[in-house]
């Protein structure tokens, strides 16, 4: 499967906002896009000028997708299925993509990005209802539980993970046993409880056109 290997700061930066790529340090001096908030390129600074309607739809797409780390044809998917269900059509592509399995790890704590998640459930370091579960993108359902396997709980990445999130609640949907290193998706992800500064409508009027 494809991946984006070159550096992630340069998403941030091309899309004019924080991203959180790179988990804590995002929130930290070193933040390559608090240093250079402009698009990444020779000329950078220079492409300042106003962006047509196209653009603005496209590039709060692009933000989305990479914020879960997701490939084109893979977002097309979640956009089919979510204008297919009942309800409003953004609100179900949020919350599709905030059931993945490196989202729900990412989310509870356990790692300390996205990618970091994925690469974790990869390697098969996570539980799903008892049994070992390898791929990303699977979908949780309410009443599904997570947890680290017993060999995976001195794991550094995780354990770092944990250290950095220390006192931060986590998100109303998911419970968390830290003592256990374990967790439960509640219920349906809404879209007040994902809190990130997306304009889903955008995406749906640029698949709409």
């Amino acid at each position: 499967m494809a991946r984006y290997t070159a550096a992630r700061c340069k998403l941030c930066r091309r899309e004019g906002a924080k991203l959180f790529l790179k988990g804590e340090r995002c929130n930290t001096k070193n933040c390559a896009f608090d240093k250079r908030p402009y698009a990444p390129g020779e000329h950078g600074k220079d492409r300042m000028r106003k962006p047509t309607g196209y653009a603005i739809h496209l590039r709060e797409k692009q933000k989305v997708r990479r914020i879960y780390g997701i490939l084109e044809r893979q977002f097309r998917n979640y956009f089919q299925k979510a204008s297919s269900m009942k309800g409003v059509t953004g609100e179900n592509l949020l919350s599709l993509l905030e059931r993945r399995m490196d989202n729900i790890v990412f989310r509870m704590g356990l790692a300390p990005s996205r990618s970091a998640a994925r690469q974790l459930v990869n390697h098969g370091h996570f539980l799903v209802n008892d049994k070992v579960v390898n791929i990303p993108s699977i979908l949780l359902r309410p009443g599904d539980t997570i947890q680290v396997k017993t060999k995976s709980k001195d794991n550094v990445i995780i354990a770092g993970a944990l250290e950095a999130t220390k006192g931060r609640t986590p998100v109303p949907w998911l419970e968390l046993n830290k003592e256990k290193l374990s967790g439960k998706l509640v219920n349906i992800p809404t879209r007040d409880s994902i809190g990130m500064q997306i304009n889903e409508q955008l995406i749906v009027e640029l698949y709409s056109k």
